[in-house]
């Protein structure tokens, strides 16, 4: 699934841990709302691109665009291109209502274009992660939101994606592919957690248990028709099949207490809903041979453990430098399509003195299919006479530059490779799908920005 948030990147992108003690903030969609401006700006508290209309209400809006082409490798070489239109709005209810911590929080997207894995290379891992979730329009966000207790508790209720509290990082959309912008795949092929931008009725807890260690909890109802393209977000009474249960138990720091920032988390997925069975049918058969409906399974759960850490600050005074992150995610309960993710990249934020808001960007990231997940390209394959000795990982690289054009524009060319491109969509294809090369290159435009409402990486 095309399961990112699609931040737009920015001098806060590096700037440190992806959490902090309050809750893993991650690619949260907006932001709390602070400051207070007699005119539409954006205060030094907000990130980049914020439009404060001064009265508790603060607005984002943002351009998405991916192109990709593979003059090497897939079953076909061309070209694709994919984007995304977000709007979002946060509102105070302190200053309406008088509820302290109070506030109220809005998104929506729009998605259109094609994929050049889908329709190309041939495998399931887009690499334009603003591909999926349906290319349609949706409510992403709506919720309540109330923080207590100088802001150590901090409750929200309402219409969520899953993975925002849990799982995103804003240094993974520093990247354009699937395999790790948003969050690894394999959250969603062994569970039925929720992505964005497609919501269900959720409640989330994030706990500052000190000024560095934190605990989150969450409960996200099942409700399969929400990734329907026709959902658009807004079918409050889709039919719920059950509900997910993430928690996460973490250290954080920021430029605030600590000059090289970090994050440590570990964390689960217990997830109490059905699923289809990847292989056998109701009858003990295999679905893929018989025909047969796939037999209905019940729960299953995952474990996670990742970080975040700077490791090379040339400035103290500067968020410029270099961090390192990583993430494991396993299969651990259920009848499983992957057993295992693990993911490491490096962002250097400022590579040149001159140029404090560019970027350059590492990565790479492998998954292990299970024999179940394997099972019916084996079944195919034996079926032709063939071999079905079939590679059981399917490998991600990324390398990128992140260019921070203007305040506004951010522009990111990259180079991806696929090792063993995975072949679920094809199992009849009598030989392995090439390796692949991708050119890509993201573009983000923060339209506020754009159109002199607020500051974006650079403004004066």
């Amino acid at each position: 699934p095309g399961a990112s948030t699609a931040q737009t990147p920015g001098p806060g992108t590096a700037s440190g841990a992806s959490g902090t003690a309050s809750g893993v903030g991650g690619a949260r969609r907006i932001t709390n709302v602070q400051g207070n401006s007699a005119t539409p700006t954006t205060p030094t508290t907000l990130p980049p691109g914020t439009l404060d209309f001064g009265n508790g209400i603060t607005a984002v809006a943002n351009y998405t665009g991916e192109v990709a082409g593979n003059p090497y490798g897939g079953i076909k070489q061309g070209a694709r291109y994919a984007d995304q239109v977000l709007l979002g709005v946060d509102i105070d209810l302190g200053k309406y209502a008088g509820l302290t911590g109070s506030s109220l929080h809005a998104l929506g997207t729009e998605r259109n274009g094609k994929s050049l894995s889908k329709d190309l290379i041939g495998n399931s891992i887009s690499v334009q992660e603003i591909y999926g979730g349906g290319q349609t329009y949706r409510l992403t966000y709506l919720s309540f939101e109330q923080k207590l207790f100088d802001d150590r508790v901090d409750f929200e209720v309402g219409r969520l994606p899953g993975q925002v509290a849990f799982l995103a990082n804003p240094l993974h959309c520093n990247f354009q592919n699937n395999s790790i912008c948003g969050t690894p795949s394999l959250a969603f092929s062994d569970t039925n957690f929720t992505f964005f931008p497609a919501p269900t009725w959720a409640g989330t807890m994030k706990l500052k248990l000190t000024d560095k260690y934190f605990f989150n909890i969450g409960a996200y109802e099942v409700a399969p028709s929400s990734v329907d393209r026709g959902d658009h977000g807004v079918d409050f009474f889709a039919k719920a099949t059950g509900y997910n249960v993430p928690f996460e138990l973490g250290y954080a720091t920021t430029f605030d207490n600590d000059p090289m920032p970090r994050h440590f988390g570990v964390g689960a997925i217990i997830d109490q809903s059905p699923y289809s069975d990847a292989v056998l049918d109701t009858q003990g058969g295999s679905s893929f041979l018989t025909g047969l409906s796939p037999e209905q399974e019940f729960g299953r759960t995952l474990t996670y453990q990742r970080f975040d850490q700077m490791v090379y600050r040339p400035d103290p005074t500067s968020p410029r430098g270099l961090t390192v992150f990583g993430i494991a995610l396993e299969g651990t309960g259920g009848r499983q399509i992957e057993t295992y993710y693990l993911g490491f990249g490096a962002v250097y934020l400022g590579p040149f003195e001159s140029r404090p808001f560019d970027s350059v960007d590492a990565f790479v990231s492998t998954q292990a299919y299970s024999d179940i997940g394997l099972a019916n390209i084996r079944s195919a394959r034996r079926s032709m006479g063939l071999s079905t000795d079939v590679a059981t990982n399917q490998t991600f690289f990324e390398l990128n530059y992140g260019l921070q054009v203007t305040p506004a524009v951010r522009v990111t060319p990259n180079l991806q490779y696929i090792l063993d491109p995975d072949q679920l969509r094809y199992p009849y294809r009598d030989k392995p799908i090439p390796d692949t090369l991708v050119i890509g290159c993201k573009l983000s435009v923060d339209l506020f920005t754009l159109a002199g409402l607020a500051k974006g990486p650079g403004s004066l």
